[in-house]
């Protein structure tokens, strides 16, 4: 199996390990909030099916893109709310249905796409191979804050491996978009997978090093958790400070989410 059909046969599967948390879900608890302030159940669906639209316009009309991210650009910190705001005003069967036909027509332009296509996006032009990397990536992290809102507790799968590698990739991104220089050196990344086994990334001699669970990287690189609430350690100060401000996904810096416990009584994390 090639790199790009074991990544979009993830995808598939993260994406319907969600759709079974949603697609009989009763209307009223699509308005539950998520761990994302001001974000509903269908805020989070919405998003998704915003963003695989988004990518389908960068797949197959790439002047179409350019004008969507020409109004990214004008509204660098309002224009992702902007998109998941409109979807969830849809009823949610609507909404539902919208995802399911916008993820399977990506999947589809995908798998057909040339080799060596790159798309542009947000961030630094894409291959076909990471764009279905970066749904997979905001697939899970996204339905970590459904699960969160519906109180499920999902099992860690072997498809992290996607998103801690896009974590790992991203690390000079995280820098450059909150005008930081990039340490020069690579770092050694030794993460625990879900079965125990080992993901390693980066020179085994590299003095700055992160270890820890694999579940913690991804939940941290996809800011659904504050490092301090986290099994992960940092050797060296540079890797101590890509533990602040790591980021794996493209567009503005994120605020992250707080540490437990700092929240006050009747305030939202």
């Amino acid at each position: 199996m090639s790199e790009l059909e074991a990544v979009l046969r993830d995808l598939h599967d993260e994406s319907a390990e969600l759709d079974l948390h949603v697609r009989d879900l009763p209307d009223a608890r699509w308005s539950l909030a998520t761990p994302a302030a001001g974000w509903t159940v269908a805020h989070q669906i919405a998003h998704l099916a915003w963003t695989d639209r988004v990518a389908l316009l960068s797949a197959t009309d790439p002047d179409a893109f350019a004008a969507e991210a020409a109004k990214a650009a004008a509204d660098p910190d309002g224009f992702v709310d902007k998109g998941a705001a409109e979807g969830a005003a849809l009823p949610p069967a609507e909404l539902l249905a919208g995802w399911r036909e916008g993820r399977e027509r990506l999947h589809d332009v995908l798998t057909a796409a040339p080799a060596g296509t790159r798309f542009p996006w947000y961030g630094p032009p894409m291959s076909v191979a990471s764009m279905a990397t970066a749904r997979l990536m905001e697939t899970w992290a996204h339905g970590q804050d459904v699960a969160d809102a519906l109180g499920i507790r999902r099992t860690p799968t072997a498809r992290l491996r996607q998103v801690a590698r896009i974590g790992v990739r991203a690390r000079d991104y995280a820098y450059f978009v909150r005008g930081l220089k990039p340490p020069e050196e690579e770092f050694r990344v030794e993460l625990t997978g879900p079965g125990g086994e080992s993901w390693t990334y980066g020179p085994e001699e590299a003095a700055q090093r992160v270890t820890g669970p694999a579940l913690d990287f991804c939940l941290l690189a996809t800011q659904r958790a504050h490092r301090a609430d986290l099994a992960l350690r940092a050797e060296g100060p540079d890797a101590d400070r890509w533990l602040d401000i790591a980021q794996a996904f493209a567009g503005p810096a994120g605020e992250g989410r707080a540490p437990k416990g700092s929240v006050k009584p009747g305030e939202r994390p």
